[in-house]
């Protein structure tokens, strides 16, 4: 069964034919809510959410992303990418190491421990996305990363 052939609550079919049903900050909201719901679900077997799992995925990749460009890249508050650092950290999942360019800041690397963490977790992630995005084509889901990349990422 795919997503569009899951059974949808009687208010909630009649209600996506209204005003919300077009509007396209509504429909990425909501889109979102149900991406993060699937992912959080996946993840939960890894001791992981999806703002964590990105949080490891930038530290896995070895760009050494400092703790300023994770909450400007994530666009999340710095405070709570400290805790987000600090948790996965006491679980010995990333380290933070002096910036070589830059001795007052900090980057984050990932152990092996992370790194083979998020390999398990990746696919995971990967499944759930997969069930979320079942009903919609391969060459949709092409156009759909290429426009969300100009939105994410406009310059």
């Amino acid at each position: 069964m795919t997503a569009s052939e899951k059974p949808q609550p009687a208010g909630t079919a009649r209600l996506r034919h209204g005003l919300l049903g077009e509007d396209l900050s509504f429909l990425l909201a909501r889109a979102n809510a149900l991406s993060l719901t699937a992912a959080n679900s996946a993840l939960a077997e890894h001791g992981l959410k999806a703002r964590s799992f990105s949080v490891l995925a930038l530290a896995v990749h070895d760009t050494r992303p400092t703790q300023r460009e994770l909450a400007e890249f994530l666009r999340l508050d710095p405070s709570q990418v400290v805790a987000l650092i600090d948790d996965l950290e006491k679980r010995h999942l990333v380290e933070r190491r002096t910036d070589p360019a830059d001795r007052r800041a900090n980057v984050l690397v990932a152990t092996d421990a992370g790194r083979a963490l998020f390999a398990r977790a990746h696919e995971s992630a990967r499944a759930a996305e997969a069930g979320l995005l079942s009903g919609v084509t391969p060459e949709d889901r092409q156009r759909l990363a290429r426009i969300l990349r100009l939105l994410a990422f406009p310059d």
